[in-house]
């Protein structure tokens, strides 16, 4: 399972769900939804999440798109 990152519009990975139940091999999520305080919500893989700066806005998550 997989979706885009809002940042890099990067394929991300997602542990877990149906499509990993019977497999033993540990998968881990490639980024998370973020939710900042001017009430914007992204869905970012941590490599964008790192190239945010501290109190970030939605004008950061645009600036990420460049």
């Amino acid at each position: 399972m997989a979706e885009q990152c809002e940042g890099c519009a990067g394929e991300v990975r997602l542990a877990g769900g149906i499509a990993n139940i019977w497999t033993t091999s540990q998968t881990r999520t490639g980024g998370m939804t973020l939710e900042f305080t001017d009430d914007t919500e992204f869905f970012l893989c941590f490599d964008c999440i790192d190239a945010l700066p501290d109190d970030p806005g939605a004008g950061d998550v645009d600036d990420l798109r460049d």
